[in-house]
């Protein structure tokens, strides 16, 4: 049976500024819009949390049934390693991914807007397809752009809609900052992986493209969110430029990525990539309302 310290490993926390950061950049939105509720970000925050931890112990499960992560680097993979039962990995996948269905229904009948339910149900379909079922698209390529829209354009102006009712283009503009920034983490993973996908037959975007168009399409994803804090600084307010200081925290992860860095050397691109993330959406939140 795995320890505490093996699940939590599992749940892999070095992925949750992918779930946090969209929820930030929103709270900062909706301030902006003098909509800001609370209790309504809180519950944000927990179906976006709920839901990372879900995707991640599914990917775990179903990766670790199918004999695709015996030889992984990085983060523990507690079917792939042995230390936990298939089952009880499935059984907190869907614990998780559960909780999340049932906080996005409370904050959905408390916003009133009862669409919004499609698009949950999207998410926690996504979030279990991504790597489960008979064709999960994460092995077909399509991994990079289901990040974008979940944890990019839904987790942003989800967060945004349930408070204001409506979005701004300032609102839209982080859904696609952070949707780069959260894809470009998946590139980075997919990049270390091209070997082991490759002999699993797993064809994910980065196989595809190959080591050098993935390092390339990193650094392109990268870019992406320090335009818009350009164009948000000339448009907005000058202090809506404040999250271009956050550059400096990718240095060794451009660096790596630009001197062809390969296996465990990749790591630490993961955690420096969410932690600019992070930081990109908590400075932005703050420069929209200065």
């Amino acid at each position: 049976m795995a320890s505490l310290s093996e699940w939590i490993e599992g749940a892999r926390p070095r992925t949750l500024p992918n779930a946090v950061a969209p929820v930030v950049a929103g709270v900062g939105a909706a301030i902006a819009l003098d909509a800001f509720s609370w209790w309504r970000s809180a519950l944000a925050l927990l179906v976006s949390l709920s839901l990372i931890v879900g995707v991640n112990y599914a990917n775990d499960y179903s990766d670790g049934i199918r004999g695709t992560d015996e030889n992984r680097v990085g983060p523990l993979r507690l079917v792939g390693s042995g230390v936990a039962a298939p089952k009880a990995v499935l059984t907190a996948a869907l614990v998780a991914l559960g909780l999340a269905g049932v906080l996005g229904l409370v904050l959905v009948a408390v916003s009133g807007h009862w669409w919004l339910l499609a698009m949950g149900a999207l998410c926690i379909l996504g979030a279990w397809f991504y790597t489960g079922g008979k064709k999960p698209y994460g092995y077909y390529g399509f991994g990079e752009i289901a990040v974008f829209v979940f944890f990019g354009l839904a987790g942003v102006l989800g967060t945004v809609y349930v408070q204001a009712g409506h979005v701004s283009w300032a609102a839209l503009a982080c859904a696609v900052a952070v949707g780069s920034f959260s894809t470009a983490v998946l590139t980075a993973n997919n990049l270390r992986d091209i070997p082991t996908d490759v002999e699993s037959g797993k064809r994910t975007l980065a196989t595809r493209l190959g080591d050098q168009g993935t390092r390339r399409l990193y650094l392109v994803l990268l870019a992406v969110p320090y335009v818009i804090s350009v164009v948000l600084g000339l448009t907005v307010s000058l202090f809506a430029a404040l999250p271009l200081i956050t550059a400096f925290l990718l240095d060794k992860s451009v660096k790596a990525i630009r001197r062809d860095a390969t296996g465990r050397d990749l790591v630490p691109a993961l955690r420096d990539t969410g932690l600019a993330m992070l930081a990109w959406a908590a400075l932005t939140a703050v420069g929209l309302n200065l």
